[in-house]
């Protein structure tokens, strides 16, 4: 065999053995599952900026073409 098939399956045994060895921690279920997320959130101030701001530009994009 050529050194880079060698060292190709060389890489994939090691990754495979990896993954065999971290499923093999004990104790080691899912995470806890996170708080649900807050009621009613509120729109951030800089999402209605960014709104104004694409309405302002594309009425001056608007305006500059027909001009």
């Amino acid at each position: 065999m050529m050194i880079q098939n060698k060292r190709i399956i060389a890489s994939i045994l090691f990754v495979l053995i990896s993954f065999v060895c971290v499923a093999q921690i004990p104790g080691s279920g899912p995470p806890p599952p996170g708080p649900p997320p807050p009621r009613g959130f509120p729109i951030d101030g800089g999402v209605l900026y960014g709104i104004a701001f694409a309405l302002f530009y594309g009425v001056r994009k608007l305006l500059l073409k027909r001009g």
